[in-house]
């Protein structure tokens, strides 16, 4: 978008010098400009270019190892021999430095965030704008509010206080300083509320031909982003509040049935939600707040962005075995970037979980190439280094596969954001930090019922079992590879401990140097060094 802006700015230099005539003249009748974006199709174009931006947070293919930075070195997954580079930093933190690509791209990805809303809010708020109703500028506005108030609060657990910005920068600026937590949290809730207040109901998105845009931002995704900001805030009857209002809305429900394009094959109720097929409201998981919509690039142009590695990355990287063929079944082709930690794996579930059964925690896999009939069929047995990535136990939740794609490069898979799940386990912490804990216990039993068929023998819990290590543990069972773990624990200021007491016995590559100072990342060096005009200061320890 950049790189377009620019070349439309030096054609009208070129063209103005060269020649006068009037039919070389052009009105844009929408742009991505502030100047320009005056009318209902710039501001669409703008909004929609919102989402498209949202999935480059994900889909870093430079950098193959970009997932597990916000996965390894926590409590739940450690970095494998197959590391790619990027992640190194994040379970050997003496090596995490203000000159760190992942806090660098962290930092980057969100402020473009922030100037493309403020484009769009700065033209709907604009007095000059007439063109569109009140109704339709307040829609456009929350919409626009919504990805402001995600950036600014991606930045807050990330960094703590940082800069503000509300108008779109329209060229250089070298005299940034960062603003206290307490203002950046004000805009964040400013913002959030706003977009609760204004967004759609779930079942009053926009619609196309093919029916409602369910992709599209809805109240609810404003209502539990602003319940977590809350949390981290300290404010945990406010954040009760929003999500309660979730609840009562009745829009959601928790996957408890078999569903959707592989409803008769072998299975669970909670595997379905994860296959490629089901995970959209319209392909009936109705407990999808937040959905982002990929599509597969070689049918819709500009289906994804980058490519996306989440497969490559959670996956074991089964291939290297011999016998073993890619396939639908083994989840297409992954390189086991990182493994899941022996607290998970061994520690955490208790018998009966379903979250934990064959379907969902893979850690068995059967010889299935024909062409080597010695060991087709046989148990592939657990040798060696095997076990570390190539078949390494592992959740399936990123399993796709594309017969036209078998060397697997893009993953094609729609990113489940936010959803009911989540939204009781943010419940059970809110009324935990409240006292309630006799409701928080019923927060989580509400999961426990859904995730055990011998429920209450086994999985009900009671409220002397209540504490926020229960509550994390919990959103270990219920969200492992769906949540950004590191920024959970940053948010909950847990990551020291957990990471220390939970995950400190990794074979290969183990945790290293982890202080007080990771829970926040450092101000990129670049940042700072550029910032000719005021002081960008540095976070303690860095």
């Amino acid at each position: 978008m950049k790189a377009y802006i620019k070349v439309l700015a030096l054609s009208t230099v070129v063209l103005t010098s060269a020649c006068k005539d009037t039919f070389l003249e052009e009105k844009p009748f929408s742009s991505y400009t502030p100047v320009t974006l005056n009318d209902s199709l710039g501001f669409e174009a703008s909004l929609v270019g919102l989402y498209n931006h949202t999935s480059t947070y994900f889909s870093w293919s430079d950098q193959q190892g970009w997932p597990s930075v916000w996965q390894v070195g926590t409590d739940v997954a450690n970095a494998t021999a197959n590391q790619q580079g990027i992640e190194i930093p994040y379970y050997n933190y003496a090596l995490l430095t203000p000159t760190d690509g992942a806090a660098a791209r962290t930092w980057n990805r969100n402020y473009v965030m922030i100037n493309l809303t403020n484009t769009i809010i700065n033209g709907i708020e604009a007095p000059t704008l007439t063109a569109i109703s009140k109704t339709g500028k307040d829609k456009i506005d929350a919409e626009a509010r919504f990805f402001r108030g995600y950036a600014y609060n991606n930045l807050a657990t990330c960094f703590g206080g940082v800069p503000i910005l509300t108008q779109a920068l329209t060229g250089p600026k070298t005299d940034f300083v960062r603003a206290p937590v307490e203002d950046v949290n004000k805009l964040i809730v400013e913002d959030l509320t706003y977009a609760a207040a204004n967004l759609p109901d779930i079942e009053s998105v926009k619609t196309n031909s093919k029916g409602k845009l369910y992709g599209r931002a809805n109240k609810f995704m404003a209502m539990q982003l602003l319940a977590e900001a809350y949390l981290r805030m300290d404010k945990p009857d406010l954040a009760e509040a929003q999500l309660q209002s979730i609840f009562s809305s009745g829009r959601f429900k928790l996957i408890k049935n078999r569903y959707g394009i592989k409803a008769g094959d072998a299975g669970d109720y909670y595997h379905d939600m994860f296959i490629y097929g089901n995970q959209r409201r319209v392909q009936g998981n109705t407990e999808a707040i937040w959905v982002l919509e990929q599509e597969n690039p070689t049918t819709v142009v500009g289906g994804i962005t980058d490519n996306p590695q989440q497969r490559r990355t959670w996956g074991a990287s089964y291939h290297n075995v011999q016998g073993m063929a890619l396939s639908d079944s083994t989840g297409g082709r992954a390189l086991g970037r990182l493994r899941l930690s022996n607290w998970v794996l061994y520690s955490l579930y208790k018998p009966g979980d379903v979250r934990n059964s064959q379907y969902n925690i893979r850690r068995r896999y059967v010889y299935n190439d024909p062409s080597k009939p010695a060991t087709y069929g046989k148990v592939v047995p657990y040798t060696g280094t095997d076990t570390l990535f190539n078949i390494a136990p592992h959740t399936t939740k990123w399993y796709q596969f594309d017969p036209n794609d078998t060397f697997g490069y893009a993953m094609i898979k729609d990113f489940i954001l936010m959803r009911l799940g989540e939204t009781y386990l943010l419940l059970a912490e809110a009324q935990f930090k409240q006292g309630k804990l006799e409701a928080a216990a019923a927060s989580i039993n509400v999961l426990r019922e859904r995730s055990f068929a011998n429920y209450p023998t086994v999985g009900k819990v009671t409220s002397a079992d209540m504490t926020l290590d229960f509550i994390l543990d919990e959103r270990v069972r219920e969200l492992i590879g769906e949540e950004n773990r590191r920024m959970t624990l940053m948010r909950t200021k847990t990551l020291v401990d957990r990471a220390t007491r939970l995950n400190a016995n990794s074979a290969v590559n183990p945790l290293r140097s982890l202080t007080s100072t990771h829970l926040l990342m450092p101000i990129p060096l670049t940042e700072i060094q550029l910032n000719k005009d005021a002081v960008l200061t540095q976070n303690p320890g860095y």
